[in-house]
């Protein structure tokens, strides 16, 4: 594939948006391993041809287009992207179609570059004659996410059911590989299991997410778990407990921050790493938080169209945040009876101990508001250690050390900064274990979260 000198621009408004996915193939990019898989199946349980992109095997056609200004997860999804459209137009040859295919990348808005990620890759991919029939479908936390106009008809909101459900079980999944593998009888094990795992689960919701059939799911959760239960060596203490925050994909992705969990784990931690669902939560609370700040706004100054406009923006976020804690909740608390996996966070609850701490406010918004919040929520819990761990140069994620560093000093909980890009860090194993000796000295002085 040869890139033209010269791009138009006139896709951004035509080649980006929300695209009916039926009859098309829908690429999603691999955040997080278990997520991306159990998303796509709840996906393919309404005739939508989801599939999840291979990540991180081509670094270097990322890095080609792009400038090394952008942060790394626009370089790793632009790479993973043009790899599969590379391998796909060779496999097809002259049937390869690229109206067939439509890109998943989502927005926010806001001051992260993060919004622009799918803007950028548009214009890559109309350097290339080839790939200008591709879309990019962009949902936005403008709405909260909303999955509205992916799928026609009425069964928009058990669609948007079974998505978020996908997230939930996929962030519970990870949790219950952290809980298995620092313990675990023999060493691979525990990869293996959830990996076969997450295959049963995804074929789970392919079976029963279009009916929402979320007990039947549960129940192969619950099957699942009592399984892993058997690799657990109980003569193995309980080790410290170490809470991982940061930027959503490269805590995310095991590629991206170069193994981070297991490489605590291999100096003797127990990690548990803040949820994809956590920032869904979020966009669904921060919506109808903006929502209601309006309407008081309205009500003041005696606007009805806005004042109504606003109650029903309250209603619709609020719909979609209420059902999405419940289900949270249920859920959690149903698999917690069978495995003592961590609790997700509410987000309700963050904001409240922001508030509380008078460091920072969910009113300037970013990812910069949980991670903050979620230091101290591990801090209060007994955790023994907590890492922010972010792309370099990231803005939420240098916010947010510039705040939680004194912060956990006041705490006296050990925080350690991980700034990640592409290139390997020749001290990283130094600082991991000078932090990991501190983890241990908090966890003889004061023991670790029951």
């Amino acid at each position: 594939m040869k890139p033209q000198k010269a791009a138009g621009f006139q896709s951004l408004n035509e080649g980006i948006g929300v695209f009916n996915a039926k009859e098309k193939h829908l690429l999603i990019p691999q955040m997080n391993r278990n997520v991306s898989h159990l998303f796509a199946g709840a996906l393919r349980s309404f005739d939508i041809h989801a599939r999840v992109l291979e990540t991180c095997k081509d670094l270097d056609l990322g890095r080609e287009y792009t400038s090394g200004k952008e942060c790394l997860p626009c370089l790793i999804t632009t790479g993973d992207i043009l790899y599969f459209l590379k391998k796909e137009r060779n496999r097809l040859g002259e049937d390869f179609n690229p109206d067939n295919y439509i890109y998943c990348m989502p927005e926010s808005d806001g001051p992260c570059r993060f919004g622009m990620y799918n803007k950028y890759q548009r214009i890559v991919l109309d350097s290339f004659p080839e790939l200008r029939g591709v879309k990019i479908g962009s949902l936005t936390s403008r709405d909260g996410y909303s999955l509205d106009g992916m799928l026609e008809g009425e069964s928009i909101w058990k669609f948007r059911k079974a998505a978020y459900f996908g997230i939930l079980v996929g962030d519970i999944l990870n949790r219950i590989a952290w809980r298995i593998r620092p313990y675990e009888i023999e060493e691979g094990l525990t990869d293996q299991f959830i990996e076969r795992s997450m295959r049963v689960i995804a074929d789970s919701f392919e079976a029963n997410g279009s009916e929402n059939n979320f007990n039947r799911i549960l129940d192969h959760v619950e099957e699942i778990i009592e399984e892993g239960k058997t690799i657990i060596d109980p003569a193995i203490q309980r080790k410290p407990l170490v809470g991982v925050v940061g930027e959503i994909f490269i805590r995310s992705q095991n590629e991206a921050n170069q193994d981070l969990v297991k490489t605590l784990e291999r100096h003797g931690a127990e990690v548990v790493v803040a949820s994809i669902a956590e920032w869904v939560n979020y966009t669904s609370y921060n919506r109808m938080r903006d929502a209601r700040t309006d309407l008081r706004l309205n009500i003041k100054q005696l606007r009805p169209r806005q004042v109504i406009r606003n109650l029903k923006s309250i209603f619709d976020f609020g719909k979609n945040f209420y059902y999405q804690q419940f289900m949270q909740t249920r859920s959690y608390k149903r698999l917690r009876s069978s495995i003592d996996i961590a609790e997700d966070h509410k987000v309700a609850h963050l904001e409240k101990m922001l508030d509380r701490e008078d460091v920072f406010s969910f009113d300037v918004g970013t990812e910069a508001c949980l991670s903050i919040s979620g230091l101290i929520a591990y801090a209060g819990q007994g955790f023994n250690g907590v890492v922010n761990v972010y792309p370099f140069t990231c803005m939420p994620g240098t916010v947010t050390s510039s705040i939680a560093k004194p912060l956990m000093n006041r705490y006296r909980v050990p925080y350690l900064d991980t700034p990640c890009d592409t290139g390997l860090q020749p001290g990283r194993e130094g600082t991991v274990r000078t932090f990991m000796y501190q983890v241990y000295q908090h966890f003889k002085r004061n023991g670790r979260k029951n």
